[in-house]
């Protein structure tokens, strides 16, 4: 068994066991690593739940892997810049909409991936695609809406990928990345 957390941050409007995560928890269990779906229902502020998810994972014994889907992309990715991670996989991730203070937050992580929609009608691709370049993440654009669920069996796929990057010993580093998959 691994000793890896991984730690699923929702979105604004979804809840911590919704289809995304029930199906990507599946992989973390397959793959031996403890999962955390934390619930922040009651929370409609991103900055309150970057700061305990922070609080969260400092009461937690070795390396972590954040998910965060949405509003929950934004918020592991501003915490990642103090917890660490062993990687961030984001999607559709809330970058570039008003109302959140780090409008161009800075990953931090040895794994970064990054899945988006075509037709995600809440968060704009080109500011998620800019990130992305930026940081060098894996990018993935796929047909779908902002809550990707046209596209879950394919995610767990790619998560899978993830997961197994992440539980390797050598780290990587922005230049191994590949820029974009479209």
């Amino acid at each position: 068994m691994h000793n890896l957390t991984v730690i699923f941050a929702h979105g604004r409007e979804s809840g911590p066991w919704g289809t995304k995560i029930r199906a990507l928890t599946k992989v973390a269990e397959k793959l031996g690593c403890r999962v955390i779906s934390r619930d922040d229902s009651d929370n409609r502020d991103p900055e309150l739940r970057v700061t305990r998810l922070i609080d969260e994972v400092k009461s937690i014994d070795g390396p972590v892997a954040l998910v965060g889907s949405s509003m929950g992309g934004y918020v592991v990715t501003v915490a990642s810049q103090v917890v660490r991670p062993a990687g961030l996989f984001l999607m559709a991730p809330a970058f570039g909409l008003p109302g959140y203070t780090e409008q161009t937050p800075q990953p931090i992580s040895r794994e970064l991936t990054v899945v988006h929609g075509w037709n995600d009608d809440i968060v704009p691709f080109e500011a998620v695609f800019h990130f992305a370049r930026t940081h060098q993440a894996r990018f993935h654009l796929v047909p779908a809406g902002h809550a990707l669920l046209e596209q879950v069996e394919w995610l767990t796929e790619v998560f899978e990928l993830f997961m197994k990057r992440c539980l390797q010993r050598e780290s990587s580093t922005a230049k191994q990345r590949l820029l974009a998959t479209l």
